[in-house]
């Protein structure tokens, strides 16, 4: 199974069509529905701290896009919250990141891409998972 981690300036370019990065987002995600459709085991997923910061309502009728490629929410529950404020406190990135890193190093996945902007801190805040990162 693979997993395809959306950061904020992804979840923001995915959702404006007029976004410079939204057709370096939208190709990835279309490539998991094809693959889902072919029987490929591929997730699209979002930490919902993530959304928060990118401002995406899912009920928003702008959601559309989003909405439309079927990236899940991974809600930011006990155990997920635990893990997030020790890579907040261990690297100092945002409380977004460490979601997003969290989410990674938990992913039952074989292998976890994450589409981001800042490279750096996704990796930080993912180890010792590694991830392949897709700067966007």
């Amino acid at each position: 199974m693979r997993a395809v981690v959306l950061d904020n300036e992804a979840v923001q370019a995915l959702a404006s069509p007029d976004h410079d990065k939204h057709r370096v987002v939208v190709a990835p995600l279309a490539g998991v529905v094809t693959r889902r459709r072919r029987g490929a085991g591929m997730v699209a997923v979002v930490p919902t701290a993530v959304r928060v910061e990118a401002g995406r309502d899912r009920s928003d009728p702008r959601a559309a896009p989003i909405n439309r490629f079927r990236v899940l929410d991974v809600a930011l529950d006990t155990d997920l919250a635990n893990r997030a404020a020790r890579i907040v406190t261990g690297t100092g990135v945002s409380i977004a990141d460490a979601h997003l890193g969290a989410v990674a190093q938990t992913s039952t996945g074989s292998d976890v891409v994450v589409l981001t902007s800042d490279p750096r801190d996704v990796v930080r805040a993912s180890e010792p998972r590694n991830v392949t990162v897709v700067r966007i």
